[in-house]
């Protein structure tokens, strides 16, 4: 007997945005992604280590571990465009 009625809905599972992604088996990036880590563990503020992002998904995408994609679709912007949102959001 089952307490929330009949099982009989199923729930498919849905893809990754964009997709799946081989695993850095051979440690191709790793220096890269301790760096991040670090940076990350070790730093109140993390905006700091968005260069170390970056270069840790540059090299993903170079050894091919991920598709090259623009760094605006990743969300990075580049510095002149962010600086001159502080510029505007500070008067």
């Amino acid at each position: 007997m089952s307490f929330g009625g009949p099982m009989n809905v199923s729930l498919s599972p849905s893809p990754p945005d964009r997709g799946s992604f081989p695993l850095d088996h051979l440690g191709e990036c790793k220096t890269h992604m301790l760096k991040y880590l670090n940076c990350i563990k070790n730093t109140d503020d993390h905006s700091s280590c968005r260069d170390l992002t970056k270069r840790y998904l540059e090299c993903r995408m170079e050894k091919e571990l991920m598709d090259k994609t623009d760094f605006v679709e990743l969300g990075f912007i580049s510095q002149k465009k962010s600086l001159g949102q502080a510029d505007n959001t500070s008067k």
